[in-house]
């Protein structure tokens, strides 16, 4: 299994792009804008989608993905969500008013677009691949993610503050290879990334200290403006974990 960064940046700008990876060709892990990177040949390519939640960051490029290539695939594109993410999509995007309703076009029997639930913990298997979703602490129901080749995994946190509830997860999993974990704001900012359950670098390091395996530690969802400085803020406090940063296009192999 191959991962692709397609986004990794808490904003957009001068070349950044959120929260999106691909994995192998047909495979998304969350919809941010980085999906825009793709051309219309790997658009048309995308038959799942596992999102994280539904925040705009992480969902953005889903409903553009459908309008884009729906009419010439001959099945649905399929949203692995959360019900209350489910139910955030219908509600407030896929509703006629913000975007068109993809699971009635161009009828019900035939939809371009379909939900399908999930459940922390509770693995699913396409092909040779398991993708299991993870729990994250964010301020909207929320998932990170273990993918899983059988080889090698890679686990991430998606959108969450301090988690108790994802490292025995974590820590259980013998095959895990790569941890890809948010520090959306600098340690000025504690106090918004507390009241935005998001991580900065020293609620960062409490919880690496709850890591019991071996991982290379990348580091996601920095806030552009201050990359620098959370970084720096990151390798002062947790250099034992050699954590390094995130990058567009880089890629994973499992």
């Amino acid at each position: 299994m191959r991962v692709r960064v397609l986004g990794c940046s808490g904003g957009i700008g001068s070349g950044l792009a959120t929260t999106s990876f691909l994995l192998d060709h047909d495979i998304l892990l969350d919809a941010g804008t980085g999906v825009g990177r793709l051309s219309f040949e790997e658009l048309k390519c995308i038959d799942h989608v596992f999102l994280t939640h539904a925040h705009l960051d992480h969902i953005a490029s889903l409903p553009f993905l459908v309008d884009t290539v729906g009419f010439v695939r001959t099945r649905p594109i399929t949203v692995h969500a959360l019900p209350e993410v489910i139910t955030a999509l219908q509600s407030h995007i896929f509703n006629w008013m913000i975007w068109p309703d993809f699971t009635r076009i161009p009828d019900h029997d035939a939809p371009w677009l379909t939900f399908r639930p999930l459940t922390v913990g509770e693995s699913i298997q396409l092909d040779d691949r398991i993708i299991r979703p993870l729990p994250a602490n964010h301020t909207v129901p929320a998932v990170g993610y273990q993918i899983d080749s059988g080889a090698a995994s890679l686990v991430f946190t998606g959108d969450t503050t301090t988690n108790p509830a994802l490292w025995p997860y974590v820590n259980a999993i013998d095959n895990l290879r790569y941890l890809i974990i948010e520090t959306a704001f600098c340690n000025r900012e504690k106090e918004i990334a507390i009241a935005s359950k998001h991580l900065c670098p020293s609620l960062l390091v409490d919880e690496l200290a709850q890591l019991q395996r071996k991982a290379e530690i990348f580091i996601t969802h920095l806030k552009p403006g201050e990359v620098e400085l959370t970084m720096q803020e990151i390798l002062h406090s947790a250099a034992a974990y050699k954590p390094v940063m995130l990058q567009p296009s880089q890629e994973f192999e499992l």
